[in-house]
């Protein structure tokens, strides 16, 4: 069957046509394209690469000379970590840790929440009160911590012993295999309420108000308000607070850096700060890398499983 001259023509005018749209849109968005090269290859380079280059060096004996040999071990690494009791320990005190913590700035982020989510006087300046542990430097926080439990003349101690006398001695707040986590999950809750809070009240000023109003027609009271209105409302606020603090729960590692190095006997150890110890103190890189990588995978496993059990639809 032969084309006619006509359909070539027409053939020839379609791919100019489209060829023509392409090169509009091309130079439309280039401008686009190179602001966000600098962006991307920043990424690439400080964020890409370096998650790259660990996951191959987990699977290494790695050695960080770049003369010598790194020879190649499989899932070594990651099957020595499954049969490490130090690995364990750490895996049960941050998931301990995560728990208590996350339950913990939940609850008071969102009580605090509703106590600023009204007209106050001097609404601002509670607001702000509140933030400011956020916004201090996790280093600083965990100084001002060391020195209010330092079991010599700690306020804490002071104040638990010689004035209410709940405690018969002075407690090795952060020297003990007992006390040592429990204090670690008092700063980690204190510093994330503030977070919690502005997030609630996001949410809480996103409820429409008439459903307040009805309800109370109905004569619902202010426990039937929170846990009827308040509370499933809320599902979608809680289940992103949840996601966010169960990874930096995971995630923990300055505190217990600065004011425990892990100890005592391990027993502030997380899975951050085990693969910190390994990498620059024991020097085995690779090990090091399957520990952050293993991390990463249980964090995002059980980011999926959140979100898939809060996930409801909400009907006002």
């Amino acid at each position: 069957m032969e084309i006619s001259s006509l359909d070539r023509s027409h053939a020839g005018t379609r791919i100019e046509r489209r060829y023509g749209q392409k090169v509009r849109a091309f130079r439309r968005y280039l401008p686009v394209y190179l602001f966000i090269l600098p962006g991307m290859a920043l990424f690439g380079l400080w964020t890409l690469y370096p998650l790259l280059d660990a996951f191959v060096m987990s699977f290494f004996n790695w050695n960080p000379n770049p003369v010598a040999q790194s020879p190649f071990v499989g899932l070594q690494n990651y099957l020595e970590a499954f049969s490490d009791p130090v690995f364990w320990q750490a895996f049960r005190n941050v998931v301990f840790y995560t728990a208590v913590t996350v339950a913990g700035q939940i609850i008071l982020g969102l009580a605090v929440a509703l106590l600023l989510n009204r007209k106050l006087f001097a609404l601002g300046f509670f607001r702000v009160l509140y933030y400011l542990p956020v916004v201090t430097s996790w280093v600083v926080v965990s100084l001002v911590f060391a020195f209010l439990f330092s079991s010599s003349d700690g306020p804490v101690d002071w104040f638990l012993g010689d004035v209410l006398h709940l405690i018969p001695d002075t407690q090795s707040w952060l020297g003990s295999t007992t006390l040592a986590l429990p204090t670690l999950m008092i700063l980690g809750i204190w510093k994330g309420i503030g977070w919690n809070m502005v997030i609630f009240l996001a949410g809480l000023q996103s409820i429409p108000n008439e459903l307040y109003e009805a309800a109370r027609v109905d004569g619902a009271n202010r426990w039937t308000l929170f846990h009827a209105i308040t509370l499933p409302l809320l599902r979608p606020t809680i289940t992103f607070a949840v996601v966010i603090l169960t990874m930096g729960g995971f995630g923990s590692f300055i505190p217990m850096f600065v004011l425990t190095q892990g100890g005592p006997l391990h027993s502030t150890e997380t899975l951050l700060t085990y693969a910190f110890s390994n990498a620059f103190s024991s020097f085995d890189f690779g090990y090091a890398a399957a520990i952050t990588y293993i991390f990463a995978f249980v964090v995002f496993l059980l980011a999926l499983i959140q979100i898939r059990l809060m996930r409801r639809k909400i009907e006002y």
